[in-house]
């Protein structure tokens, strides 16, 4: 099984975050939400280590709705 990599992975991030940001561009609140829904799903498929989706999640989660 493998193990989450939080280190910095691209090799243009700007590159990447002004295609995300493009994305979303003219997009109700809710079609943004979708496009954001379907993009983990495609990358969770990609990923498919269940344990590294896991260790995602939990650090996604981290921080958010606790005391």
């Amino acid at each position: 099984m493998g193990t989450l990599n939080t280190e910095p992975n691209l090799s243009a991030p700007d590159d990447f975050y002004e295609e995300l940001i493009g994305a979303h561009r003219g997009l109700s609140d809710g079609e943004s939400a979708l496009v954001n829904a379907k993009l983990v799903l495609l990358l969770a498929n990609h990923i498919g280590d269940r344990e590294v989706l896991a260790q995602a999640l939990a650090a996604a989660r981290g921080g958010i709705g606790e005391p």
